[in-house]
């Protein structure tokens, strides 16, 4: 008799032969479409789990593929190879039981091809199919433009135990979405689970995990159940997953937390007589005033690491102009790659100022990775006489200003073809937002690492970067910002500050405010309709900029899609 249909006595006598069951986390970084890499990971996490006696080991949601698979899911070929290689991990599943996600085939015609699934395998083979019922459409989430939605609800059973299984968003409560009528864990309590087991794909911002914690902490508290959360990890271009796999017992309380922005294991014992999950070492957590840039930190060298080795480079290029956009992207670039594989070119014109070549000169001593000078006047003084003819009688302006930023673009691009460098671009968005960058020269780059913070969180991050010793050299940080593109030029000229800029920005953009609610917060009014036009009028270059490393609840790329011809807000 399975062990949720027992009466108190039952179970009582029952739990006296029946052992905990264990259970085994995997919190694994895939690759999209490794089939043999990711199949590697799984298999080689199960046969650890074995030796080590477990029962079942949860994998998670989408692993066989990678998350997301986008548009390779509308290829057959793609899907054979998932539910080949699913078949193939089952075959090591024959004395213990694994939970991995992958696309399942929807056999009713009538539907989408696919669904978001859960396999169970176990005795050699898939035993159980679970698939996902709401499918995310919101940011960067498209999913159901390649899945179906479940419609049935079934738990599963292992070993006697009846488990409420469900993929990422099943468990977290969209009560207030009149989009979703089907409710997986109202339909799964009805079974009298004593476990719930949710894997996930859930990518990381700076405020997300948060709101993820205190949704499974909702949902436990809900039903009273304990609950198993395996989250990948791991960059996949610009989305960033961050970890974070959680353990709750059946009152809510946090037990196991495991590492952020790496690969990680744990078992855990869940005892069935007493519905409990069971850890032997305790969760430390951190300061709430340092997680923010630690896991900026983090998120940004994990996401340069996993593009050069998921894409199979090595080496990597920029320009390092003086200023602490170009100085932190070093940094991060040198922390993810090694200092022997990052390559920084001062390009100085007769507008750079002298400590913005020793500024740099310091920046890369401190850092030891490889630099050169090569300066731009000769490139800029040919462009200029070559084109004397057509700026004749007309005034020193922005043309004169971005041949520089293209020469140095170009350079670079040059250097990257010549060498097999990749280019990283050193774009912040505050710059980004209003357009002040130049499409083809300092807009250029293979990556934009710092694309997704604002000036602002610029400084705080180098600040806190330098709070054990000090890398970025101070000056660096304090100096006002400026392009030097003409003499004495400074952001200030064209812009307001960056603390009234970002507010206004970050209003606009993460929060979607409309002008009327941003001037009510007690900004100028021609200034925040300036802005605004200025961040809609300059989509067309964010159209065609690098893929940006995600870490902000509204990032500029796949999670934000804005027309670029279209009539102003205001």
């Amino acid at each position: 008799m399975p062990f949720f249909k027992m009466d108190f006595h039952e179970r009582a006598i029952f739990s006296l032969i029946l052992p905990p069951m264990k259970i085994a986390l995997a919190q694994l970084n895939y690759h999209i479409g490794n089939f043999e890499s990711n199949k590697e990971k799984i298999i080689r996490a199960i046969q650890k789990a074995e030796l080590e006696q477990v029962d079942l080991v949860v994998f998670a949601e989408l692993a066989i593929c990678g998350y997301p698979p986008l548009d390779f899911l509308e290829y057959p070929h793609f899907i054979s190879r998932c539910l080949e290689s699913m078949e193939d991990i089952a075959t090591h599943c024959k004395t213990i039981s694994a939970i991995i996600g992958g696309p399942a085939v929807n056999p009713d015609p009538k539907g989408k091809n696919l669904f978001n699934a859960a396999f169970v395998l176990s005795e050699g083979k898939i035993k159980q199919i679970v698939s996902k019922t709401l499918l995310p459409t919101y940011d960067v989430f498209d999913e159901y433009r390649w899945f179906e939605s479940n419609r049935t609800f079934n738990c599963i059973e292992l070993n006697g135990v009846r488990i409420a299984l469900t993929v990422c968003e099943d468990l977290w409560n969209m009560d207030e979405d009149p989009l979703y009528t089907f409710w997986p864990m109202e339909e799964l309590i009805r079974q009298q689970p004593v476990l719930m087991i949710n894997i996930a794909a859930s990518p990381f911002n700076y405020k997300h995990n948060d709101d993820r914690k205190s949704i499974l902490e909702k949902n436990v508290r809900q039903y009273q159940l304990p609950l198993i959360y395996v989250n990948q990890v791991g960059a996949q271009t610009d989305i960033i997953f961050d970890g974070g796999s959680v353990i709750y017992d059946e009152k809510a309380n946090l037990l196991k937390e495991l590492n952020y922005f790496e690969e990680d294991y744990f078992i855990c014992e869940f005892d069935v007589a007493k519905s409990k999950i069971q850890i032997e070492d305790s969760i430390i957590v951190a300061k709430n005033e340092e997680v923010k840039m630690q896991r900026i930190h983090q998120a940004l060298t994990m996401g340069i690491r996993d593009y050069f080795s998921k894409m199979g480079f090595k080496k990597a290029i920029l320009g390092l102009s003086g200023g602490i956009d170009s100085a932190l992207v070093l940094v991060l670039a040198v922390q993810a790659l090694g200092k022997e594989n990052v390559h920084a070119v001062l390009m100085p014109s007769e507008f750079s100022s002298d400590h913005s070549i020793s500024d740099s000169l310091d920046l890369v001593k401190n850092l030891g990775c490889s630099h050169e000078i090569i300066a731009i006047a000769p490139m800029y003084n040919a462009f200029i006489e070559s084109l004397k003819h057509d700026f004749e009688g007309l005034p020193f302006n922005v043309a004169e200003e971005n041949i520089q930023s293209r020469i140095r673009g170009t350079t670079l691009m040059a250097l990257s073809n010549k060498l097999g460098y990749i280019l990283l671009n050193t774009s912040n968005k505050s710059e980004l937002s209003v357009g002040y960058g130049t499409l083809y020269g300092d807009m250029c780059g293979g990556l934009s690492v710092i694309g997704d913070l604002y000036k602002t969180e610029i400084f705080v991050l180098c600040n806190y970067m330098n709070s054990v010793k000090e890398i970025i050299p101070k000056n660096i940080i304090t100096k006002p910002p400026s392009a030097e593109l003409h003499p004495g030029q400074l952001d200030s000229d064209s812009l307001p500050s960056y603390t009234i800029l970002d507010t206004i920005l970050c209003s606009y953009i993460e929060h979607a405010n409309g002008p009327d609610q941003i001037i009510a917060e007690g900004f100028d009014a021609a200034l925040v309709n300036r802005i605004l036009k200025m961040v809609n009028m300059n989509e067309w270059k964010r159209f065609q900029f690098a893929p940006i490393l995600r870490v902000s609840p509204k990032a500029f790329g796949r999670g934000r899609r804005m027309p670029i011809v279209a009539k102003y807000l205001g």
